[in-house]
């Protein structure tokens, strides 16, 4: 009989909570509408999280992550990402483009990947945002996605700590208690 309960008690309570302390929404920027020179320059890798570690775990063995954004011809971005795993330093580049009527960016060679924009508001940071990459489930049959995850960004490389509690208190409420935080005890690769 307990068995049978609880399971309509933590419904209740959650959906209770949730009435009570309601989860915070990210704001999804329109790739189409925003205004881009703001986000070209120099940004900062701060943390990521997920539901699950495997969408996470290629970033636990990083130290520290620097990128640089450029805006290219036909609506097209670049993003030049320098990391630094223990001492060695890697550099790397994608290609993401703007296509008219979609609200996410399309990754060159990841055609089926989602890149979602949000605000740095959801992380209580007016320079910050958050990147979100989403890939359909492998199988049709399958449920979930085969990758979820939120990426902070942040303009300043030593960032108030209240940011990334914020970023990952909020991705928590959401069910995205999976999470890493890059250390930054290493120079920053260029």
């Amino acid at each position: 009989m307990f068995d049978e309960i609880l399971p309509c008690f933590l419904y209740v309570y959650s959906f209770l909570y949730q009435i009570i302390a309601p989860c915070s929404l990210p704001e999804q920027l329109s790739t189409n509408t925003v205004n881009r020179q703001q986000y070209l320059g120099k940004w900062y890798f701060k943390a990521a999280v997920s539901q699950r570690e495997a969408d996470i775990q290629k970033f636990k063995v990083l130290d520290n992550m620097v990128f640089s954004i450029e805006e290219r011809a036909n609506n097209t971005l670049l993003l030049i990402g320098h990391t630094r795993m223990g001492d060695i330093c890697m550099n790397e580049t994608w290609t993401y483009h703007v296509h008219p009527g979609r609200d996410d960016l399309e990754l060159e060679g990841k055609p089926k990947r989602r890149n979602l924009l949000w605000s740095g508001k959801w992380a209580n940071c007016a320079n910050c945002f958050i990147l979100q990459e989403v890939e359909p489930p492998l199988k049709e049959t399958d449920t979930v996605d085969s990758l979820n995850r939120f990426m902070l960004y942040t303009r300043q490389q030593d960032v108030d700590s209240e940011v990334v509690t914020t970023f990952l208190r909020n991705s928590a409420c959401h069910g995205m208690s999976a999470s890493v935080i890059l250390p930054q005890t290493k120079e920053f690769c260029t």
